[in-house]
């Protein structure tokens, strides 16, 4: 299941961390990518350094106060956070994310969109199924959350810079469908609340914890 999350930094939130990763050090992207990957990978990432962990701090902290993000996720830990940069006509070609990073499991992937959608042409994240693929280009401070077993790519930047933050979730929901099921479940109880109806809140809010109680992995 893929999400798209508008507002995970509102405003002059977006702008000021999207200028703070634009003044951060960048090295070639396919340095840390896997074998086959890197063969399909031209981007740029930030070195790692104070200012860098800085900025990825604050966007894993906007993203764990999102209520979407983590109904959606269960979010355990964060394996891997990265500040991606694209220009020039790089593009990153059609991958599956690695099943592990740094000794943690990869269950959900997401991108966050720095970069105002109108100052660059093209890169857009398409997800491939077995259907079509399905091209996602949020606005600025919006993210798209989706499994990291799906094939995607991203799609050449041929005008402007485009400046992400792209991490990777070990989830406590390990399977797709059961949190899937948990996520229903969160929007039931969300309008249930809105609807002020107390008894449905209740019962909805019984079995979704109970749910948790068996499928959670700690």
């Amino acid at each position: 299941m893929t999400i798209v999350l508008n507002d995970i930094l509102p405003g002059g939130q977006a702008q000021a961390l999207y200028q703070a990763a634009c003044a951060l050090p960048f090295e070639d992207g396919s340095k840390t990518a896997g074998r086959i990957a890197a063969q399909v990978k031209d981007n740029a990432q930030a070195t790692d350094g104070a200012d860098t962990r800085a900025v990825l701090e604050t966007a894993r902290r906007a993203l764990l106060a999102h209520p979407v993000f983590t109904a959606m996720a269960y979010p355990r830990d964060f394996a891997r956070m990265i500040v991606s940069r694209t220009e020039g006509g790089g593009q990153y070609g059609d991958h599956v994310d690695n099943a592990l990073m740094g000794g943690a499991r990869t269950d959900l992937s997401f991108t966050l969109f720095l970069s105002p959608p109108d100052s660059y042409d093209g890169g857009e994240l398409v997800i491939a199924d077995r259907v079509e693929d399905r091209a996602f280009k949020p606005g600025q401070g919006g993210a798209v959350l989706y499994p990291s077993d799906t094939l995607h790519r991203v799609a050449p930047v041929t005008g402007g810079t485009r400046v992400v933050v792209v991490g990777w979730i070990t989830s406590h929901i390990r399977d797709p469908r059961q949190r899937e099921i948990l996520f229903d479940l969160w929007q039931a109880v969300t309008a249930a609340e809105a609807a002020g109806d107390a008894d449905q809140v209740q019962l909805l809010s019984k079995s979704r914890s109970n749910l948790l109680r068996m499928w959670a992995g700690l």
